[in-house]
């Protein structure tokens, strides 16, 4: 049997879910009267996670998200996070959590389960640091500045 260059094996191998680099942007809602809070909002591929989670959930507030260091910054070690919390005048007991964690130049989300774009079930995606930073940093620059 011949053998095969190791870059037509990466071209034959299987690609899926799992070998996907997702897109992230995260974006805010102002607050009154739009909605109660101000909050954020997390698009992966284009798909509201939040929403698509669960739809009693809002995001938390930006400013808790998105400091330097915050929940969203990946660390050596994965962790999980909270993104969301119940809606209502304060936010509830329920909090909607994911798992951050940093393979290599990769960040990892995992630990999802919402309806992808394509109705099968997303339980994990993954970012390129250097973009998935740099939209953290983009989304926090953005905010207004605090009265």
């Amino acid at each position: 049997m011949p053998r095969r260059s190791p870059r037509r094996l990466r071209a034959d191998a299987p690609t899926g879910p799992r070998d996907t680099i997702s897109t992230l942007l995260i974006g805010t809602c102002p607050g009154p009267p739009a909605c109660t809070a101000v909050h954020s909002y997390l698009f992966v591929d284009g798909l509201d996670v939040i929403t698509r989670s669960d739809r009693r959930m809002a995001g938390l507030a930006p400013g808790l998200l998105l400091r330097p260091g915050g929940p969203l910054h990946p660390a050596d070690s994965p962790r999980t996070v909270d993104v969301a919390a119940e809606e209502g005048p304060d936010p509830g007991p329920d909090r909607l959590t994911v798992r951050v964690g940093l393979r290599g130049e990769t960040v990892v989300w995992s630990d999802l389960m919402y309806p992808g774009a394509d109705g099968t079930v997303v339980e994990e995606v993954r970012f390129r640091l250097d973009r998935y930073l740099g939209e953290i940093e983009r989304a926090r620059t953005a905010l207004p500045a605090p009265p």
